[in-house]
């Protein structure tokens, strides 16, 4: 007697699936500048999802994202991109040249409140905004330190110590300074060198920030 087959299970074969079709490559910033130069529909929207994040990024880096005037400058930065796109050149980042834009628009933004020359004040570090620590004592010896390195910037040439800050603490090269202040690259390389030896003499000659130089091993 002949054995068995085994009892196989029915499966129900459709049409074999089509392949996805690959995503369509995003477009470079040229693309993107050329279609709004053209007024193509839906270019408006496109450039402003490009520009929009850096710009909020850039405006709450050097100015705040709780002041009063956050959003009225995220909009002059914004108008302020459109109407310089024609200088934009493909070899330059959108990204890169709107952040620059918007630094700029701050600095200008700030230099006109001169409240009592305390520019600091109104490009603050932001307290709120410091990561949690675990640690009491470190967390109130930070605050401690931001509030100390504040007063010594705040001290300093208003050109030397945005210089300074611009480049130092927020990551421009010396060119991008130079054009968000308006001024050559050759006076601002000089503004850096010397807002840097001001500040570094003054954080020596404080007591608390120079033991923070040592622990961290100097500054030079």
């Amino acid at each position: 007697m002949a054995s068995a087959l085994p009892a196989r299970h029915l499966r129900l074969v459709g049409p074999e699936p089509e392949a996805p079709e690959s995503a369509a490559p995003a477009a470079s910033d040229a693309d993107v500048v050329a279609a709004f130069q053209l007024r193509e529909r839906g270019a408006a929207e496109a450039l402003h999802d490009r520009v929009r994040p850096v710009v909020d990024r850039t405006v709450a880096r050097l100015l705040g994202a709780r002041d009063h005037d956050f959003d009225d400058l995220v909009q002059v930065a914004l108008i302020e991109i459109v109407l310089s796109l024609p200088r934009w050149r493909a070899g330059c980042s959108l990204a890169t040249w709107a952040t620059t834009i918007a630094a700029r628009c701050v600095y200008k933004a700030v230099r006109r409140r001169r409240l009592e020359r305390r520019i600091f004040d109104a490009a603050t570090f932001c307290f709120d905004d410091l990561p949690d620590v675990r640690c009491a004592e470190r967390d109130v010896r930070a605050r401690s330190v931001l509030r100390r390195v504040r007063a010594h910037l705040s001290a300093i040439d208003e050109k030397k110590a945005w210089a300074f800050v611009l480049h130092d603490v927020f990551g421009h090269d010396v060119r991008e300074v130079s054009e968000i202040m308006d001024a050559s690259v050759a006076a601002t390389q000089q503004r850096l060198s010397r807002g840097r030896r001001e500040l570094l003499a003054r954080i020596e000659g404080d007591p608390e920030l120079s033991d923070l130089l040592r622990d961290l091993g100097g500054a030079r």
